[in-house]
């Protein structure tokens, strides 16, 4: 899934007619001084983070005033928060909260509902979860029926909401799924949906995430990247999405682990299929070996995808190693990924003198791919070995012959580990 910021989020909620604060996105301090002069009232200035618990990590904060606003707003650009570094805020009227409520919108892809969930709560402002069930109300949505306003009517009436309010929440709810639907959301809500002692109804907070096979339908979000992760893309992660972006024969995911290497020890690891890569993983690291990357090129990609994956996995700098980490036997024609790393490894190898290769492939067309991989790095004169199903649950072993070789591989560098 694709996150949003909170500011986006808000956004496309202000264009769903859910009323959302007075602010904008800046990203100095100075900015934060115009826009709360621009305000003229006490600010909430909000760290655009991919992170929950903003606040109790110090990623929030309060003025009164625009000298107030610069001063704390030095203090929060450059700072981490789960490791995620500040670089946008979001500068909003402080709101004068009366009560907190929760709106959100899932799918729900069990075998007995596969739906939209919408769920309302009297009980905003913390985790869903934990919020008692006799204080929830939600409904499966029929998506050839659709989410009416008297649908979101019905679950503030069950709940007892306020007559006085129960409009304008009722509103929210629908705003919110129709933003929901309309962006192709996997998840979407507003925590807190705020009651002011005014009486107006306000989004306080919202989360969303746009499902990744559909950010292409809206260029206008400024998505770089169409992955989950923690942390927003580097250069690698969107280099490595352009060979998926256009191509969507098999799976290519790659996600570098470590953009800031330190020390030695790092792979460049090309997994295939998902549950089986990760064991290489957890083998590696057991010999004191870290992965710089983890990909997985599974689904029966083309060979000319699988060259692109193993050439940027190859390419990154300050990496002791690759290792094409095939610990299944798969149904895909494996020759398409023999013929792919070959083309990699002979165009990238001559420039790494040394460099070592571990490689398992197993599954259909197993005899001809090995066959490949052997006539196309016959010639090279990097150490590389190659492994077929007769290794395939064998990873300390493999594990243990990355190590042996990238060991060796220092010390004809001159390299102490």
């Amino acid at each position: 899934m694709a996150r949003l910021y909170e500011y986006q989020g808000k956004q496309l909620l202000k264009g769903a007619k859910v009323p959302i604060p007075q602010g904008e996105v800046v990203t100095t301090p100075q900015e934060v001084r115009k826009i709360a002069e621009k305000i003229g009232k006490p600010v909430a200035i909000k760290s655009q983070v991919w992170a929950g618990g903003r606040g109790k990590a110090g990623g929030i904060k309060f003025a009164n005033n625009p000298d107030d606003a610069e001063k704390v707003a030095k203090d929060l650009f450059g700072m981490e928060i789960k490791n995620l570094k500040v670089e946008k805020a979001l500068v909003e009227e402080k709101l004068n909260v009366d009560k907190e409520y929760y709106v959100g919108v899932i799918i729900d892809a069990s075998r007995e509902v596969r739906a939209p969930v919408v769920m309302f709560s009297t009980e905003g402002g913390m985790d869903i979860e934990s919020v008692p069930a006799e204080k929830i109300a939600q409904i499966n949505v029929d998506v050839l029926r659709g989410f009416r306003l008297y649908d979101a009517l019905n679950l503030c009436v069950k709940l007892k909401v306020p007559t006085k309010v129960l409009p304008s929440i009722a509103q929210a709810i629908m705003g919110l799924y129709q933003t929901f639907k309309g962006y192709n959301c996997r998840t979407a809500e507003i925590n807190p949906l705020i009651q002011t002692k005014e009486g107006k109804i306000i989004a306080g907070d919202c989360r969303m995430a746009i499902d990744d096979s559909s950010v292409f339908r809206h260029p206008e979000l400024g998505i770089d990247v169409a992955r989950e992760a923690p942390t927003p893309p580097t250069e690698f992660d969107k280099i490595a999405w352009w060979i998926e972006e256009g191509d969507l024969r098999g799976t290519c995911y790659i996600a570098q682990m470590a953009p800031d290497k330190k020390g030695l020890g790092y792979v460049g690891y090309h997994g295939i299929g998902g549950g089986g890569a990760i064991l290489g993983v957890d083998a590696l690291n057991r010999q004191g070996l870290k992965i710089a990357n983890y990909a997985d090129t599974s689904g029966n990609p083309t060979a000319a995808k699988v060259y692109r994956a193993a050439k940027v996995i190859i390419s990154q700098p300050d990496i002791e190693g690759y290792m094409l980490g095939g610990f299944i036997v798969a149904n895909q024609e494996q020759w398409h990924h023999a013929h792919g790393v070959v083309k990699a490894l002979r165009e990238e190898l001559p420039k790494r003198p040394g460099f070592p290769c571990v490689l398992l492939l197993c599954g259909n067309k197993e005899k001809e791919s090995m066959e490949i991989l052997k006539e196309g790095t016959a010639d090279l004169q990097n150490p590389i070995e190659i492994y077929g199903s007769d290794k395939v649950y064998e990873t300390e072993f493999l594990a243990k012959r990355m190590r042996a070789l990238i060991d060796e591989y220092r010390k004809k560098r001159g390299i102490k580990a």
